[in-house]
């Protein structure tokens, strides 16, 4: 507690002598007792549970409000009654400015938007010339810089996270009343996410035995922006653009431009080796009645993602959080990617930088993909005999013969007239640029995964199920801030991170003026 000699007393603005305590919960106890009449009364006994159920509902709801606004009040009349006899001593408070503040102006009012209703916080004002004024007992309720509780904060977050900000306004009116609005439903999930960064950097991971595998994925999903949150080439591009009917979409043409989010995702595994009959049936189907082995699974997932950051910092976070649960680099490194250059650049590019070595699985997946859209050059949509072709070359690739494959789709290629070889053709180029990261039977063999499912699942549960609703279009904070926490939801992580939150916003609103009383 710093110490300052006594001043000169100054004139006291606003009334902190004598205090006349009032019994703040009177209205509280008549509220009650009211609802206890209502509940043993003749006319109760008609009701039925669910007319019970919304009876104490919404008067339980009143009754808490007055609860805590009774609470608030008796403690602004404790806090009258303690300056009153700090001033009575020449005591003043001093703020991080260092400006002695001896001047007192009690009444002064905030409105509180809390999960029970709006409640008023009066408490006293420590003044001085031309600095502004101190409340301690903000600080000591640790009342956040907005309008809004940290449990109705909670609340919204919690409603936003899984669904439109349309459904969450109206899950919280009818939890807590009127106490918030859509947009600041926006608002305050944007605040709320602010400390993601901050929280995930401070945490240290449990490092796992060698064995376990250490495996890395990552994807891009485009979300529809408005106009102004959009990378200058897509803004530009959507300025250009031109419709061609004034009623309808032509080919081609779309409603709305995205932007491109980049998600990584890290996550343990035991080892499960397999073979290529544990993958893909042989032609004609499985025959007997052995079970294929199952591959191996994934344990304790970390998502993140990011529409601001380019690919670069999220897939440098991605590496931050693998390096921090195998410091001592003894476990295998897989990385599943889809095939894209420009993302295999920037992981080859992180694990150089680092000294660490990457064992890059091309997802399997894509590749099959590939296959049958070769396969539809050489049979007709609905001949079954596609099937047993596609089973062909990828058990091929599943046993090492990238390059047999190769040979043989070039085989068929040349049997073909140019017009009808695009997929043969596709097939051919995404197989040569990419056989060096093919070993499907160094992978099985070793009881790595093949497929990215855990990244593309991410990428549907995070992005598509809560960012692609109808007509949905977000500004650049909001999106951000959702994707986040999102993530954040989906790691199991929200309980920490708020008590994390809530201390640093804590230090941001209050730390910063530094009360202390002087005598």
């Amino acid at each position: 507690m710093r110490l300052a000699r006594p001043q000169r007393r100054q004139p006291v603005s606003g009334r902190c002598g004598a205090v006349v305590t009032a019994d703040c919960f009177a209205q509280a106890r008549k509220t009650f007792n009211c609802l206890i009449g209502q509940l043993t009364g003749p006319s109760a006994g008609s009701l039925t549970h669910d007319h019970l159920e919304e009876l104490l509902v919404e008067q339980g709801r009143e009754l808490q409000r007055q609860l805590l606004q009774a609470h608030l009040d008796l403690r602004a009349q404790r806090e009258r009654q303690a300056v009153s006899h700090a001033r009575a001593q020449g005591a003043g408070v001093v703020g991080a400015d260092g400006v002695v503040r001896r001047r007192v102006e009690s009444g002064h009012h905030r409105l509180l938007a809390t999960v029970f209703g709006t409640v008023r916080v009066t408490r006293c004002a420590w003044r001085a010339p031309s600095v502004g004024n101190l409340y301690p007992a903000d600080a000591a309720l640790s009342l956040p810089g907005r309008r809004h509780s940290a449990g109705l904060a909670r609340l919204a977050v919690a409603e936003a996270v899984r669904g439109s900000f349309d459904t969450a306004h109206a899950a919280i009116t009818a939890r807590c009343g009127t106490v918030i609005g859509k947009r600041q439903i926006e608002e305050v999930i944007v605040a709320c996410a602010q400390d993601i960064d901050a929280f995930y950097a401070e945490q240290t991971p449990v490092p796992r035995t060698g064995e376990e595998l250490l495996v890395l994925s990552f994807d891009g999903k485009g979300i529809a922006m408005r106009p102004d949150a959009l990378r200058p080439a897509t803004r530009k591009a959507a300025a250009l653009a031109k419709r061609t009917f004034r009623t309808r979409l032509a080919g081609g043409e779309k409603p709305a431009r995205k932007r491109m989010a980049t998600l990584g995702v890290v996550y343990d595994a035991e080892p499960a080796p397999r073979r290529p009959h544990d993958v893909i049936a042989v032609p004609g189907g499985r025959h007997g009645t052995r079970p294929p082995r199952p591959g191996p699974s994934a344990m304790r997932k970390w998502l993140c993602g990011s529409v601001i950051d380019d690919p670069d910092t999220v897939i440098g976070k991605v590496f931050d959080h693998a390096q921090a649960r195998d410091p001592a680099r003894a476990r295998p490194w897989v990385v599943l990617v889809d095939g894209a250059r420009h993302q295999l650049d920037l992981i080859k590019a992180q694990a150089a930088r680092r000294g660490i070595t990457l064992h890059i699985v091309i997802d399997f997946i894509h590749v099959l993909e590939k296959l049958w859209a070769a396969a539809w050059n050489l049979h007709a949509p609905t001949d079954p005999a596609a099937e047993d072709r596609v089973a062909t070359w990828a058990l091929a690739l599943l046993a090492g013969q990238v390059h047999q494959v190769i040979t043989d789709l070039e085989h068929h290629a040349d049997t073909l007239s140019a017009h009808r070889r695009h997929g043969i053709d596709t097939a051919i180029g995404y197989l040569t640029n990419n056989a060096g990261h093919l070993r499907y039977d160094h992978a099985l063999a070793h009881g790595w995964p093949i497929a990215t499912g855990v990244i593309e699942g991410a990428c549907r549960h995070l992005i598509a199920d809560r960012f692609n609703l109808a007509g949905a279009r977000w500004g650049l904070a909001g999106a951000e801030a959702m994707l986040k926490l999102r993530a954040l939801n989906t790691n199991h992580d929200l309980d920490r991170y708020w008590a994390y939150h809530l201390r640093r916003e804590h230090e941001r609103t209050h730390d910063q003026h530094e009360y202390a009383l002087t005598a």
